[in-house]
């Protein structure tokens, strides 16, 4: 059984995707490189890793516990690399974090801008998902970190707290909400909207709780950013909802009135989770430091 780290790598991009060419992609492999690579690791177990269906690949009980074990080997070089980094400073090492669209629009990129600047030998994989999606990636050996609303259920993971978030309404000057403090989801789910991209974390956690409620959303456009929704609500497009920070700085410069959730799920807590913070590579850890400092 000869596996090379380029092939466990490869093995978790693939699962992560969903997808051979997809998991191609982030290794920068070819595809059929890539496939090679995938029939030998079966060949050499005597057992199929993926399951191939229409819509991509999933791993089969054998495939889960390879991605179990190659999480475990990749995660102890990437260990060996920070702890070695003072004698070695050719290596590099990287950090994956998962994060909700609060934290990644508006608390992050301050403290990963230190984090860069002080280790220019460590790179970080951003990525946006919902927090449900990515409790299940960092306990799934995934991702090393991530940062979720406190709302989901985190499981065995270990946390630590990071920022607290605030769910607002956005309005121009002149719309009839305008006039409010506070109003309730419900009161404005009626309204069009200016919202995010489909695959927004942020989006998705408002269309579930329509849902929930038995309607949904009406967007008249959806854009990629929080500075662009609020730049299309001054000009009276619809009403946004985002995060209160994001939302106050953006009111320096633009035309538009904040108006608070009242919902229960409108306050968040934003955590820090990971399976194990001590069992983080040493470049990871450093930056769970510069994270809540």
């Amino acid at each position: 059984m000869r596996f090379d780290l380029a092939d466990l790598r490869l093995f978790l991009h693939i699962a992560e995707c969903g997808s051979i060419t997809a998991g191609a992609e982030r290794a920068h492999l070819a595809l059929a490189s890539a496939s090679a690579r995938v029939r030998g690791m079966e060949e050499a177990l005597g057992v199929a890793l993926l399951e191939r269906g229409r819509r991509g690949v999933e791993p089969t009980p054998a495939g889960r516990a390879l991605v179990h074990h190659a999480t475990l080997v990749l995660h102890q070089i990437e260990r060996m690399r920070g702890e070695l980094g003072d004698y070695a400073k050719g290596l590099k090492g990287r950090v994956r974090l998962l994060s909700n669209t609060a934290a990644a629009a508006e608390f992050l990129p301050d403290p990963l801008a230190r984090f860069l600047t002080a280790h220019p030998n460590v790179d970080v994989d951003l990525e946006e998902r919902p927090s449900h999606a990515i409790v299940e990636a960092v306990a799934g050996g995934l991702a090393d970190l991530g940062v979720v609303a406190d709302t989901v259920a985190l499981g065995d993971l270990e946390t630590l707290p990071f920022r607290q978030d605030q769910l607002v309404v956005v309005t121009s000057r002149e719309h009839p909400l305008a006039s409010r403090r506070t109003a309730a989801f419900r009161e404005v789910m009626g309204e069009p909207f200016v919202g995010l991209n489909p695959g927004s974390a942020l989006q998705e956690h408002l269309n579930q709780h329509a849902a929930r409620a038995g309607r949904s959303l009406a967007f008249r456009v959806r854009v990629g950013g929080f500075d662009a929704l609020c730049r299309l609500v001054e000009r009276g497009v619809g009403i946004g909802i985002g995060p209160e920070a994001a939302a106050r700085r953006h009111r320096r410069t633009m035309a538009i009135r904040i108006v608070r959730l009242t919902d229960p799920w409108a306050p968040r807590r934003l955590t820090l989770c990971a399976r194990r913070f001590d069992d983080l590579p040493l470049h990871a850890r450093r930056l769970v430091e510069e994270l809540r400092a």
